[in-house]
């Protein structure tokens, strides 16, 4: 079974059509925040909370004296600072609000945070409860395997067991492709990363399916015991987390990343937390979009 065809061709029209919708009218920033808008109370505090997950590496995690790091969290404090600049606020400071995977959206709709900065994926029901900006990152799910479990691609795990994180897109992903092609699969549900490893590695799962960087920077005691697989099992296209039909909030974090796609700061960005890797031609593109013109 192919799961990847036509994967190249899907990420480019999702990443053109969203960044044409992320394509507002310029408005000026000069102009006082609407009083329903979560800048009235940025502005008046000088304070912009964001969430984060200590998990998520390398998108958002906490090093050993537990500050926030990651790819996200270097751009959403591009963001905040570009915010500050935007309604002049020289002494803008982050409020650091510590999320789960569960958690994450309702710290963003239930005004426990402003925004969110992670790895969540923009998905048509989440929109139901949140918002979010353009595209800051596309990836695809894949499954990372032991070597002699003889798993070759993803209709072999029929029979198998494969963990994923409870309440992620990947998990999702997973469950339609089973029973799309009545695939006899066993959902082993963790809480993080970490914990999807260990039940790799100590044979508890035969499979664990997450974000393909997302597995190739997991921290795996032996990594010449594990294999990636071929297939490519969804689009995940990732955003930053923002308050529901909020315009004027997500009008200047999106004017952020204009300015910062507009810099070419992006790849010396994604270098610093992917290994140094270059990005590929379809994360090109979306850096490439999101230089909207003010």
């Amino acid at each position: 079974m192919s799961v990847s065809s036509g994967l190249v061709t899907a990420l480019r029209a999702a990443a053109l059509g969203y960044a044409l919708i992320g394509s507002v009218t310029a408005v000026s920033a000069q102009t006082p925040p609407p009083a329903d808008s979560r800048l009235k109370s940025i502005v008046a505090t000088k304070v912009v909370r964001i969430a984060y997950r200590a998990d998520d590496r390398p998108f958002a995690f906490v090093n050993d004296a537990k500050e926030p790091l990651g790819y996200t969290i270097d751009l959403c404090k591009q963001v905040t600072a570009s915010i500050a600049q935007q309604y002049h606020i020289p002494d803008l400071k982050i409020e650091w609000v510590p999320v789960t995977v569960e958690t994450r959206f309702s710290a963003v709709a239930g005004n426990k945070a402003d925004m969110e900065c992670g790895s969540s994926t923009v998905t048509l029901g989440r929109m139901r409860e949140v918002d979010f900006s353009i595209l800051v990152f596309v990836e695809s799910t894949g499954v990372l395997v032991t070597r002699q479990s003889n798993v070759h691609s993803f209709a072999d795990l029929a029979g198998k067991k494969l963990a994923v994180v409870g309440g992620t897109s990947n998990e999702r992903a997973v469950t339609n492709l089973m029973r799309t092609f009545n695939l006899n699969i066993t959902l082993v549900t963790v809480k993080d990363r970490d914990e999807a490893v260990e039940a790799l590695e100590s044979g508890k799962a035969d499979g664990f399916a997450s974000d393909k960087l997302l597995l190739a920077g997991a921290k795996i005691k032996h990594p010449e015991d594990l294999v990636m697989l071929p297939d490519d099992l969804s689009i995940e296209q990732t955003a930053i987390v923002l308050p529901r039909g909020d315009w004027a909030f997500r009008l200047a974090v999106n004017t952020g990343l204009a300015q910062i796609f507009r810099s070419g700061r992006m790849k010396e960005v994604f270098e610093r937390w992917f290994f140094g890797a270059n990005p590929g031609v379809l994360l090109q593109a979306v850096f490439a979009l999101g230089r909207i013109a003010d």
